[in-house]
């Protein structure tokens, strides 16, 4: 016997939570947003919709909590990284911009892990990085 897209959705969820650390909020929107897409593979299939040019607009976690401290999670497929690529948003067909603005965030969010981030501002510290930039911003306003 052929297997209900519920059945199908909840084993699908328990494999990953049994190897990623989710709150029960990430498992109940995981579990919501797989449940969906199983939905729609299955009236494609069946060839009761066609295919959707838009992707669903639920979101696996909230969007201000995609970003986390080891890795930022795409809101559009669920998958996990330390940083979200122009590479990556491509595929789904968009810029870092629209990205943005299509899950509400501000425009100065990141899209890094926070240990990248914050590795990355501390190499700019100490290479003076800042300093710099100050420097140059003054010289090419005294030039003026």
């Amino acid at each position: 016997m052929a297997k209900s897209l519920t059945e199908m959705a909840v084993e699908i969820a328990t494999a990953q939570a049994s190897h990623a650390k989710m709150s029960p909020e990430e498992v109940d929107r995981f579990l919501e947003v797989t449940f969906q897409r199983l939905k729609e593979m299955k009236e494609r299939e069946e060839g009761k919709v066609e295919e959707k040019v838009q992707e669903s607009a639920v979101p696996v976690v909230d969007p201000l909590k995609s970003v986390q401290r080891n890795k930022v999670i795409c809101l559009e497929c669920g998958q996990e990284f330390r940083q979200l690529t122009n590479a990556h948003l491509k595929v789904h067909g968009l810029t870092a911009k629209e990205y943005r603005k299509k899950w509400g965030l501000p425009s100065r969010f990141p899209l890094v892990a926070k240990v990248l981030a914050s590795k990355r501002r501390k190499l700019a510290k100490e290479r003076g990085l800042g300093e710099r930039l100050k420097r140059a911003r003054e010289e090419k306003k005294a030039s003026k």
